[in-house]
């Protein structure tokens, strides 16, 4: 579900305040037929505002199980992500894990992988141990993903060989292992 299928327009831009944000992610997650889920995954921006307080608000009582938090390496989206940690850990939400996102380009035809966004300070790895949070894996770049999610297939189904799926299954593995030895099957 997303705010982009309720707008007029594909241009159109979304200049809510706080009040009316919060209705929507309270109606998003109260109102809409889910069904029955095994997971529930909301995509926040980056940051500690208002939607986040609203999101945790709603689903403490529906037994939110935890977060994973994802990055790029650099330093500039690791603060975000610091704050986002210490965030989660004010309003008693559990941080499964964090993956690291374009985490290298492995090119298709020689398999050697390029650091596009090295990490100046040690990544998301670094990140995790200094702040005593699982680390569930890096993900590299891998142009074929923004494809298959514009013509709406999935990426690991098309190209389950590829590095960058290999990385998701590691890390969706590791996620199902946390539920599983958390209650939340």
């Amino acid at each position: 579900m997303s705010i982009g299928f309720l707008l007029p327009s594909l241009e159109d831009a979304v200049i809510w305040r706080g009040p009316k944000k919060n209705g929507i992610i309270k109606q998003f997650l109260r109102d809409v037929d889910w069904e029955e889920l095994e997971y529930l995954l909301v995509d926040t921006p980056p940051g500690t505002s208002d939607e986040h307080l609203s999101i945790v608000q709603y689903l403490k009582p529906a037994g939110l199980s935890g977060a994973v938090i994802v990055t790029t390496p650099q330093e500039v989206s690791l603060l975000d992500v610091r704050k986002e940690i210490t965030f989660c850990k004010k309003v008693g939400v559990s941080i499964i894990g964090v993956v690291e996102n374009m985490s290298g380009f492995v090119c298709p035809k020689c398999k050697i992988e390029s650091k596009i966004f090295p990490p100046s300070t040690g990544g998301a790895e670094k990140m995790c141990e200094e702040m005593n949070v699982t680390f569930l894996g890096r993900v590299p770049i891998d142009p074929l993903i923004g494809q298959c999610c514009d013509e709406g297939k999935s990426f690991v189904k098309e190209f389950p060989n590829s590095p960058a799926s290999i990385a998701y299954n590691s890390i969706i593995s590791k996620i199902e292992k946390y539920a599983e030895l958390n209650g939340n099957q």
